[in-house]
């Protein structure tokens, strides 16, 4: 009896809910709720978790911590997770093997990384300075842009590299402070695999 209680605070302490573990469940919110479900699925140490949509009807910082809870438990504590879930940056955040169902067929599987190809001739950029006027010389001299977020996604014309981003950075006098091939999203590899379905 002592162990399990001791257990019990243990896991209420992990999934944050130790200060509220004598309220009622009733006055809980549904963040609350869900990392109360979470912490009784792994009560007692299981070494597979399935959670289904886990995140579904969350607000932004309830769903952040479910996903932090889920991430540490795969891959800090050793216990496998199956994920079923339609939101796929949920999926990306925490998984690292993705299969994707549809119609109760195996559509594609594999590694996420491995999944997410990199497109040829485009590239991801992020300056130290504002990114509009950079933007508008990579326009003049043929390179198709547009804006995600904080990142200018660029696509060069055929036969340039990545050497053109630099050089016109340094012929601006701007800083690039990030660069990589850009991949294709966890959403992109789910709809290119239904369509070939």
């Amino acid at each position: 009896r002592s162990d399990s209680l001791q257990r019990a605070h243990e896991v209420l302490d992990y999934v944050g809910l130790g200060e509220a573990r004598y309220r009622k469940v009733e006055s809980y919110s549904t963040g609350m709720k869900q990392r109360l479900k979470l912490g009784s699925a792994i009560v007692h140490d299981p070494q597979l978790l399935i959670l289904d949509e886990p995140t579904n009807g969350m607000d932004p910082a309830g769903r952040r911590e479910v996903l932090e809870l889920a991430r540490d438990l795969a891959h800090h504590k050793g216990m496998s997770l199956l994920i079923s879930s339609h939101l796929l940056p949920d999926v990306e955040f925490v998984c690292d093997y993705v299969i994707v169902l549809g119609n109760g067929k195996l559509l594609a599987e594999g590694e996420i990384q491995q999944l997410k190809q990199v497109h040829d001739q485009c590239f991801d950029v992020r300056l130290k300075t504002e990114m509009q006027p950079f933007s508008r010389r990579l326009a003049e001299l043929g390179c198709a842009t547009e804006f995600h977020d904080d990142v200018l996604r660029v696509r060069l014309p055929k036969g340039q590299s990545p050497q053109m981003l630099w050089q016109l950075a340094a012929d601006e006098q701007q800083q690039i402070r990030y660069l990589r091939p850009q991949r294709s999203t966890l959403e992109e590899v789910f709809l290119t695999a239904v369509e070939q379905s």
